[in-house]
């Protein structure tokens, strides 16, 4: 199977159309071409599993599929909030990266995927001031109690949190929880998914939003991950 029937492969699975699995396939000629890529994974053969399918597999919640904005915070590459604008054309995805570097890369991805619904927010998430979302993500970022500070914040009343991980260990879950719990948030399930074959310990944990934040959430820029809220 070549890479590109793995995409159509993909696209079965979450019935999308063939206009969103050619954007996806130029996705990753350009992550593969363009030198200022931010991945080590550039080669599609393994970047259709590595970001792709690891990405689209949030379809799998209905919160993220029936979302209306969605902000993927630490975007790097894209991955995931590109591949979800891609796929909810109807959702409005903001790419939040505070690396100049990087937001350049993505302001190329957007042009190249012709993804008119996604925006790139160049900035610090603890210095962004929208408030009101449906749904974010993060995809290895940070430990679950700092991305529980960062997303509590910019979520809405009843908005879902959703964190990939690999095999969190006990203590960083106990901190996410703890976190949640100040911020305003509940902890939900931590999904076991498998995008690809051979994918292992892969997890989605997710947490909805039952109150809101209190003030001063999130602190200034770095103190959540120097001083991160624990049990």
């Amino acid at each position: 199977m070549t890479w590109r029937d793995r995409i159509d492969e993909i696209a079965v699975r979450w019935a999308l159309s063939g206009e969103a699995t050619a954007r996806l396939a130029a996705l990753l000629e350009l992550v593969r071409d363009d030198p200022g890529a931010p991945t080590t994974v550039r080669d599609p053969p393994a970047a259709v599993d590595v970001h792709l399918a690891d990405s689209l597999v949030a379809l799998d919640i209905p919160a993220v599929r029936g979302a209306g904005t969605i902000a993927d915070l630490g975007a790097g590459a894209g991955f995931p909030g590109l591949p979800l604008a891609l796929a909810l054309t109807r959702a409005r995805v903001s790419l939040v990266e505070s690396s100049s570097r990087k937001c350049r890369f993505l302001t190329r991805a957007i042009e190249v995927t012709a993804a008119a619904n996604a925006e790139v927010v160049c900035e610090r998430v603890e210095s962004w001031s929208v408030r009101g979302l449906d749904v974010v993500c993060a995809r290895a970022v940070a430990p679950l109690a700092v991305l529980v500070e960062y997303a509590a914040p910019l979520l809405a009343v009843g908005g879902t949190f959703v964190a990939w991980k690999g095999e969190a260990d006990a203590s960083e879950i106990r901190d996410g929880r703890a976190a949640a719990a100040q911020l305003g948030l509940e902890v939900g399930e931590v999904l076991a998914v498998e995008p690809f074959a051979g994918s292992q310990r892969r997890t989605l944990h997710l947490y909805s939003k039952g109150s809101e934040t209190p003030p001063g959430y999130p602190r200034r820029p770095g103190i959540a991950r120097k001083r991160p809220l624990s049990a």
